[in-house]
């Protein structure tokens, strides 16, 4: 059982289900939204996924077609990215996973669009788009 939560705590959400596919996100809007160099995803099956509180307290930003980011109103925290070819999974921010679950082996997305001042350090695989 995957937990997570905002920043001020006032979304919480729960996944009965294992990530099932874990990535570093090297695209301009992801580096921008997330302040950082990139961003880290946990899929998740969406039929597992509930909120536990603060449903009422998301927002929604349609980032590129077919992709929605769904972010706390309150405090900016990203809680996830939707995208709409792939119905049965969710990509959740994993900064908003409480603990250190277990994850598949993670790889790189979008690693020709990494930041010029960040150096990619470790031997994972590094795609042009979502694990290509």
């Amino acid at each position: 059982m995957l937990t997570g939560h905002c920043e001020c705590r006032k979304i919480q959400f729960q996944a009965n289900s294992d990530i099932n596919d874990f990535s570093h996100c090297h695209c301009s809007q992801c580096r921008r939204l997330h302040g950082a160099a990139f961003a880290t995803f946990a899929g998740v099956s969406a039929d597992k996924f509930e909120y536990l509180s603060g449903k009422s307290e998301l927002s929604n930003y349609n980032s590129s077609a077919g992709s929605k980011r769904l972010f706390c109103r309150n405090c900016g925290s990203n809680i996830m990215v939707i995208v709409d070819s792939e119905p049965g999974v969710l990509y959740l921010a994993m900064s908003t996973i409480e603990g250190n679950p277990d994850r598949p082996p993670a790889y790189h997305a979008f690693a020709t669009s990494k930041a010029p001042w960040h150096e990619i350090n470790d031997d994972l695989p590094q795609h042009e788009t979502w694990g290509d």
